[in-house]
């Protein structure tokens, strides 16, 4: 058994793991206030990422300006999504909401084949040294950024919601809608925010994963993994995702590394969280941090 190896991938998915508690987090600021599963929300990498290798590719932009445009760019598109599309869909049954986001999420798949191809498209050189050698482990020099960010991301949202006034309206308004708007609590607006927000912090994560493997429709394919991570720690949990995230991120490169060293099945890596998410569903169905509903009736 290669004991380095096992390090190497269980440092690999720690570091990943941040990404996914990150991505898990938009999920749960959406769902808190809104009630709503985003199922778009992988295609908010997709987007975030295509955007950010466009203005590197195209204006040529150094790397920290074209990201700060994308993440610009990106809350002025989340803001005018809710606005535009789903804010017509306030009071429809949740279901209907949740069909518009799965609808949402194929169009946005289709514009950027569309727009950019199908074709997988690797970022420009960004960093003059492509991995950095820690205590004799390689951990390429992204991974270290998206790590930072990600910590810095989620110090921001625990700030967010325990200091600032929007941050607060979002608790108020996810315990209860209607006595929110009744305290002077614009709860559009509160939507709004969430959606800006969401795209954003989805952004940082896509322009990550696309300068490490390259930018593809599969990229979209990351808000489905981040899924598992989600319902590990409640969706309604801001700690709980980002502990969720952590977990999935090791989980999985655990399985790269049983499936490379005894199975030989070749794709335990990919299908290992959904297993989780099962034994999830069946054992603890609210998740590790998650709120119990119960009703009276």
């Amino acid at each position: 058994m290669d004991l380095h190896l096992l390090l190497q991938l269980s440092i690999n998915g720690l570091i990943v793991g941040t990404l996914y508690g990150v991505v898990g987090m938009c999920f749960v600021l959406i769902y808190k206030a809104s009630q709503i599963v985003n199922f778009a929300q992988g295609e908010f990498l997709l987007i975030g990422a295509w955007v950010c290798w466009w203005l590197l590719t195209k204006y040529h932009l150094p790397f920290v300006w074209g990201f700060l445009v994308t993440l610009a760019f990106m809350v002025a598109f989340g803001f005018l999504l809710q606005v535009v599309v789903l804010r017509p869909m306030i009071g429809e049954p949740v279901i209907s909401v949740i069909m518009m986001t799965i609808g949402l999420s194929i169009f946005c798949q289709a514009l950027m084949k569309w727009i950019f191809g199908v074709l997988p498209q690797p970022y420009p050189q960004v960093f003059a040294v492509k991995s950095v050698n820690i205590f004799g482990l390689e951990v390429q020099t992204v991974y270290l950024m998206a790590m930072a960010i990600s910590l810095v991301i989620m110090v921001g949202f625990a700030w967010f919601f325990k200091m600032s006034r929007t941050g607060l309206a979002m608790r108020a308004t996810s315990f209860d809608q209607q006595v929110a708007q009744s305290l002077g609590i614009s709860v559009r607006q509160v939507f709004a925010v969430s959606w800006a927000i969401s795209a954003m912090v989805s952004a940082v994560a896509g322009v990550v994963v696309g300068v490490v493997n390259g930018v593809s429709s599969a990229l979209s394919f990351f808000g489905i993994k981040v899924f598992p991570a989600v319902i590990l720690g409640g969706l309604d949990s801001i700690v709980g995702s980002v502990l969720g995230g952590l977990v999935i991120g090791v989980l999985e490169n655990w399985a790269q590394f049983v499936d490379s060293q005894f199975l030989k099945w070749g794709n335990l890596y990919e299908v290992a969280p959904f297993y989780v998410l099962i034994v999830i569903l069946m054992i603890k169905p609210y998740g590790l941090f998650g709120k119990r509903d119960i009703e009276r009736v």
